[in-house]
């Protein structure tokens, strides 16, 4: 059975970093593409960032763009999200997401994605 297992969420103050980190078993992760979204009460799930699976293409948000970093370790099944310059409007729960092969090359869309995470809570504080 797939586990997916996110850490890294929690109480910053605005203008610092956080780096999220999803780690996925029982699955050939360096066969999917992985994805970030993220929710903030009241809003839609929204795509934040992607990395395909050969780590050749990328895609992030224009919201998040030049203060996040989505990278990926095969090695350790293990997708991250490095966070700076964070401010309150990032605030929400963030999910990773991951689908076999495809591409990234632009806003991910939830329904290709079919293993979630649980998610981690990001909460920025002016």
């Amino acid at each position: 059975q797939v586990q997916v297992v996110e850490s890294g969420g929690g109480l910053v103050q605005a203008g610092g970093s956080l780096r999220l980190s999803c780690t996925i078993s029982e699955l050939t992760f360096a066969y999917y593409t992985m994805a970030w979204f993220r929710q903030a009460p009241g809003k839609e799930r929204e795509g934040v960032s992607c990395i395909s699976w050969s780590g050749s293409g990328s895609y992030y948000a224009d919201s998040v763009k030049g203060r996040f970093t989505i990278s990926r370790d095969n090695s350790k099944n293990t997708l991250y999200l490095q966070m700076n310059s964070l401010k309150p409007e990032d605030t929400a729960m963030y999910y990773c997401a991951a689908k076999p092969y495809g591409s990234c090359s632009g806003p991910p869309a939830e329904y290709r994605y079919n293993t979630w995470g649980q998610g981690t809570q990001v909460t920025v504080s002016s």
